[in-house]
């Protein structure tokens, strides 16, 4: 029998036609030559942590709503790095203030004030209508965060019994890959080899008022985290009027109400945040993915004084979190979100890809789901999701399944009609291809 090494490696023999014992020569010669996606994809293979399967497609360049392979064939990209790119790949704007700035100062760690934290935190205030901002680097360390100031506060402003604190999340959540959010999942293959678990966290049917009320009664309840649409889970919208019943409760029962919108946020649901689509407003408002317009990594925690207060020096930070970089080059993200009238144009978009959509044929998806241009495709069980992803890559487009027969489709918001167009007749294609 092959040893698991000798396996792997006859894998990547006959997947992708490279004979194993010349892998460790291609990172020599990547230096020489661009390397071929054939030969990407077995680097990876031998030298990476396999905590991803990828579709297979190899990428070197992107601009606006399109991608490049490191053959050159172009792509329309829909799934915009998970709304990281909201604002398309590489916007000038974006590069210009990361290049200026990279060239004056990157970095000092939150011992010395820099120029540019202080602007950046003000100006994101004032936009979001909050007191303070906490700065982090990626979306679940904003999450983390979250719940570590709705737990002292929960402590310290609520008078919870110490240990004792409880945060509540909606079953189909995605928050990370953290020991703490796959202790809040109901993804079963977070509860495989990864326990123990963090305690008092618990989970209530998403869109399910009665069932958050019960939960919300228990006085150790110090906040309730949750997606105001489900982005993982396949992009899941509560009914009209969820929000503002949580929002109400949230108050009666003295418990924060934690908004993620890392995914659904600046501009994705044709809002610059989705809770504005019921005109409610969180205690703490999580930010993230275009936060940078996918440019580095950047996020933040924003609440008013009665709450982000809890935290004192001490007690928590992030050596790169609000570094000068990130601050200059999230400013300028907003700046191209507002200015270019991004979120408007995801939801002048939305009715035109939702008409576009439903031409594919009733008999081959179950249901299509959509705000902004944040949409769900649900398969028929007789077609596979994932082929119907390699049917559409090879068309020239680019979108990833999730939890088996959905097929999210997320292109950035700066995307044209015709382009958007052009772009869902390739699904349509992809989809008749199965007749």
């Amino acid at each position: 029998m092959l040893s698991t090494r000798r396996a792997i490696s006859k894998v990547c023999e006959l997947l992708y036609g490279i004979d194993s014992k010349n892998l460790k020569g291609l990172i020599g010669m990547a230096s020489q030559r661009q390397l071929s996606s054939k030969e990407i994809f077995a680097l990876e293979d031998k030298c990476g942590c396999r905590n991803y399967a990828p579709l297979a497609v190899a990428l070197s360049r992107g601009e606006g709503p399109f991608v490049w392979d490191v053959e050159g064939k172009k792509y329309f990209d829909f799934l915009s790095a998970y709304s990281a790119v909201n604002q398309g790949h590489c916007h000038p704007r974006i590069i210009q203030a990361l290049k200026e700035q990279a060239d004056v100062l990157t970095l000092v760690s939150r011992a010395f004030y820099s120029d540019k934290l202080g602007e950046y935190e003000k100006f994101m205030t004032e936009i979001f209508g909050f007191d303070r901002l906490l700065p982090m680097n990626t979306g679940v360390e904003g999450g983390e965060s979250a719940c570590k100031i709705a737990r002292k506060w929960g402590y310290d402003v609520k008078k919870i019994p110490e240990n004792q604190a409880k945060i509540i999340f909606a079953k189909g959540n995605f928050w990370g890959r953290t020991l703490s959010a796959v202790s809040s999942s109901t993804d079963p293959d977070c509860y495989t080899g990864f326990g123990p678990y963090m305690p008092g966290l618990m989970v209530v049917p998403y869109n399910d008022i009665q069932a958050l009320e019960k939960e919300l009664q228990d006085p150790n309840v110090a906040a309730f985290m949750v997606e105001p649409i489900q982005g993982e889970a396949g992009v899941i919208i509560p009914d009209d009027g969820y929000l503002k019943k949580v929002r109400e409760l949230c108050t009666k029962y003295n418990v924060l109400w934690i908004a993620d919108e890392v995914q659904t946020g600046l501009g994705r649901t044709g809002k610059l945040l989705a809770v504005e689509h019921e005109g409610v407003k969180p205690d703490i408002l999580i930010l993230g993915k275009a936060l940078s317009g996918g440019v580095l990594p950047v996020s933040a925690v924003l609440a008013n004084n009665n709450v982000m207060d809890v935290i004192k020096p001490g007690t928590h930070g992030s050596t790169y979190g609000g570094n000068p970089l990130a601050c200059a080059v999230a400013t300028e993200a907003i700046k191209v979100l507002l200015e270019e009238k991004l979120a408007e144009n995801a939801a002048l978009l939305e009715p035109i890809l939702r008409a576009e959509l439903e031409k594919i044929p009733k008999d081959m998806v179950t249901a299509i789901r959509g705000r902004g241009l944040m949409f769900a495709i649900d398969v028929h069980e007789s077609i596979p999701a994932y082929g119907v992803c390699q049917r559409l890559k090879e068309a020239g487009l680019l979108a990833k399944p999730t939890h088996g027969q959905t097929i999210r489709l997320a292109p950035p918001l700066v995307i044209t009609e015709q382009q958007l167009r052009d772009g869902a007749q390739l699904i349509q294609k992809a989809f008749q291809s199965y007749k």
